[in-house]
């Protein structure tokens, strides 16, 4: 039997574009996520259980990133264009960076609600079917979650990875909803369990918004590779004979992707052509051994330049 990380639910074809299947992947997700509302409603009416109620709510709320996904992904699939001539693959990062605010709201939001309710009783303790539906949300949702996740590291997607950790936190945010509802059927007086762990997930939560954020903003700002990477860069760019140094090393993320922008000493006797073709093999070197570089842009000089360079 496969696992999750191998897709058991099934891997993307080899004819389908990355795009189309992050949107498989999400409007799945999203029509699991649309069963387990109304199932947590009405079992949450039925059982006489608020908490489940608004758990089935918040995971209402929820297919809203799964909606960013799916329309960002016609965007940032796009190609390259006059206006946007590294393409539009940045905007997969915004949406990564939505997901990770909404997190935040509905973190803090859950939080605040716990504490403030902290000293409220609940009335008739809730039915067992209330019980079963918390219970059947939570081994769902970690479903969803690990194929999400397997399936966003398959094709290096931020928004798809973003996306699974909201599901992930979807099924957390249902544990203090299943302890509460059970221990409330059990124990009456033990309703404050509900509040006190609502406060505790709000913490898994909010870290998990910023593991999802910070990536985002680091991208948005520019921030290069890490010195591995341009270590990296240099090693592979020195084994062609004909590259004499290597400066001016400059990366920067475009999504998952690494543009990179650099500079090569080569002989200054040579000709152009000899020294296109160095730069071309430089390039296609690169990219062929570290498979997060997207392109590279090779700059020849001649030896004389080297005591302008940085290294």
């Amino acid at each position: 039997m496969q696992t999750a990380e191998n897709g058991t639910f099934g891997s993307a074809p080899h004819n389908v574009s990355r795009e189309k299947y992050v949107r498989k992947v999400t409007w799945i997700g999203l029509f699991v996520n649309l069963f387990l509302s109304g199932l947590k409603f009405v079992a949450g009416v039925y059982g006489r259980s608020q908490a489940l109620i608004a758990d089935a709510v918040h995971s209402l709320s929820d297919s809203t990133t799964d909606i960013a996904v799916i329309a960002g992904s016609h965007y940032w699939s796009r190609p390259p264009d006059e206006d946007h001539p590294y393409g539009h693959r940045r905007l997969e990062t915004v949406v990564s960076v939505f997901i990770g605010v909404v997190l935040i709201a509905a973190g803090s939001g859950i939080g605040w609600q716990a504490l403030s309710t902290l000293h409220e009783k609940h009335g008739s303790p809730p039915g067992w079917i209330a019980v079963l539906a918390a219970f059947v949300s939570i081994v769902f949702k970690e479903l969803i979650y690990r194929w999400t996740a397997a399936a966003g590291r398959r094709v290096k997607s931020s928004a798809l990875a973003a996306n699974a950790w909201h599901h992930r936190t979807d099924a957390i945010s249902s544990l203090p909803v299943l302890v509460a509802v059970g221990g409330a059927k059990l124990f009456p007086s033990w309703s404050f369990l509900d509040h006190v762990g609502a406060a505790v997930v709000s913490l898994f939560i909010l870290h998990a918004a910023i593991k999802i954020i910070w990536p985002g903003i680091s991208e948005l700002i520019d921030v290069g590779a890490p010195k591995e990477i341009q270590k990296k860069i240099k090693t592979i760019a020195l084994k062609n004979s004909g590259v004499k140094e290597v400066h001016k090393i400059r990366t920067r993320y475009i999504s998952t992707s690494i543009q990179v922008d650099m500079h090569i000493v080569v002989d200054g006797t040579i000709t152009v052509r000899e020294g296109h073709g160095i730069a071309d093999d430089v390039k296609d070197r690169i990219i062929a051994e570290i498979p997060e570089v997207l392109d590279v842009i090779v700059h020849v000089d001649p030896p004389e330049s080297t005591l302008e360079k940085i290294d």
